[in-house]
C-alpha cells in the first residue's frame, strides 16, 4: 500500500538479505467468487507441482506468509489465501469453519495446483485446516497445523471475546497512527521487527475519513471448534507446537491421541504463538524437513 504525503512510512527496521529476497519474489495474484463472496489469493511458484495451501490466523491475512511461502516455492506450488472477512476477500453475513474451508479448497483449484495439496494452518487457520481435513482428506496429500489450540478458543478469539482487542473498527487519522497501534495477540515477542513492519503495512487500508485494519470484527462471533468433530483422518497430519506458544505440551499430546496417534508434534524451540514473526527460518526449515519425508514415504494405511 502506498503511503499519502502526508503520512510518509515508517522507517524501515534493516532485514536481513534472505527476507529482503523473499519478500520481493515475484508471485501471482488471482480472485474467484465461493458462495458469492469474492476470494483473494497469491501464487509462488510453478503451477501443476506439488501444492501448499497456506492459512492464516484469526483477523491476519495472506500477507503473513510473504517470507515464508518464496522459501517453500523452490519444491511446491505455494498459495496464500485471504480468507473471507480478511485481507482483500469480501465479507460475509456470518463465518463458519466449514465455509472457510470451502475457499481453501476452491483456491486450491484455481490457484494451479494439480495435486492434492497440503494445507498449513496457523492459530485459527489451523481449525479451517483441520476442518478441511474432516471433509475433504481423502482429495488433500496432508495437513500440518501451527500452535492451534484446538481444546479452546485461540487467544485472538479470547480477546475479542473479552472485549480487549478486535473491536468495532475504529478509523485513525494517519497512515503512521494507525501502524503504531499494530500489536500481535498475544503480544508474547520479542518479535523480529522487520516482519512486523512487513506485515503491519500490510495491515491496513484507506478507508473514508483516514485509515482502517483489513479485517471484519464479526469473524470472531463463529462457532468454535469442538475436539468431537476431529478424528482420524483420511489424510496425514501434523502438528507444530511453539515452544512459548498457546498449545500446550498437555494438549498436544491430547491432539495427537485424538488423531489416532499417527500425527507428530513437533515443537519449535523458543518460538511464541507467532512464529513467523519471531523464528520464520526454524519454521521453514522444520516445514521443508517435514515435506521432504511426506514426499518419500507412504502414508499410513492404519
Amino acid at each position: 500500500m502506498n503511503p499519502s504525503d502526508a503520512d510518509p512510512a515508517l522507517p524501515t527496521p534493516s532485514a536481513p538479505g534472505w527476507f529482503t529476497r523473499a519478500v520481493n519474489s515475484p508471485f501471482e495474484t488471482g480472485d474467484i467468487v465461493v458462495d458469492a463472496v469474492p476470494i483473494h489469493y497469491r501464487a509462488w511458484g510453478d503451477p501443476g507441482a506439488s501444492g501448499l495451501l497456506l492459512v492464516h490466523g484469526g483477523a491476519a491475512h495472506s500477507g503473513w506468509w510473504d517470507h515464508i511461502a518464496p522459501l517453500l516455492a523452490t519444491t511446491h506450488r505455494v498459495v496464500a489465501l485471504d480468507l473471507s472477512g480478511h485481507g482483500d476477500s469480501g465479507r460475509r453475513e456470518r463465518y463458519t469453519l466449514d465455509g472457510w474451508a470451502d475457499e481453501v479448497m476452491a483456491v486450491a483449484t484455481a490457484a494451479g495446483i494439480a495435486e492434492e495439496p497440503i494445507i498449513v494452518g496457523h492459530s485459527m487457520g489451523g481449525f479451517v485446516t483441520l476442518r478441511a481435513a474432516v471433509r475433504y482428506g481423502s482429495r488433500l496429500g496432508g495437513a500440518v497445523v501451527l500452535d492451534s489450540p484446538v481444546r479452546e478458543m485461540t487467544a485472538e478469539e479470547i480477546a475479542a471475546r473479552e472485549q480487549v482487542a478486535f473491536g468495532p473498527l475504529k478509523v485513525y487519522p494517519s497512515r503512521a497512527a494507525i501502524l503504531g497501534r499494530f500489536r500481535p495477540i498475544p503480544d508474547d515477542g520479542p518479535f523480529l521487527a522487520y516482519v512486523m513492519q512487513h506485515i503491519a503495512d500490510r495491515s491496513v487500508r484507506e478507508v473514508e475519513g483516514g485509515w482502517s485494519w483489513k479485517f471484519d470484527p464479526a469473524i470472531f462471533a463463529r462457532a468454535p471448534l469442538s475436539p468431537q468433530l476431529i478424528s482420524r483422518l483420511d489424510c496425514r497430519v501434523a502438528v507444530f507446537r511453539s515452544e512459548r506458544g498457546i498449545l500446550s505440551e498437555e494438549m498436544g499430546l491430547a491432539l495427537y491421541d485424538r488423531l489416532g496417534g499417527v500425527a507428530p508434534v513437533v515443537e519449535i524451540p523458543d518460538a511464541g504463538h507467532h512464529v513467523m514473526l519471531d523464528q520464520p527460518l526454524a519454521l521453514v526449515t522444520g516445514l521443508r524437513t517435514l515435506l521432504a519425508d511426506w514426499g518419500h514415504s507412504i502414508p499410513s494405511a492404519g
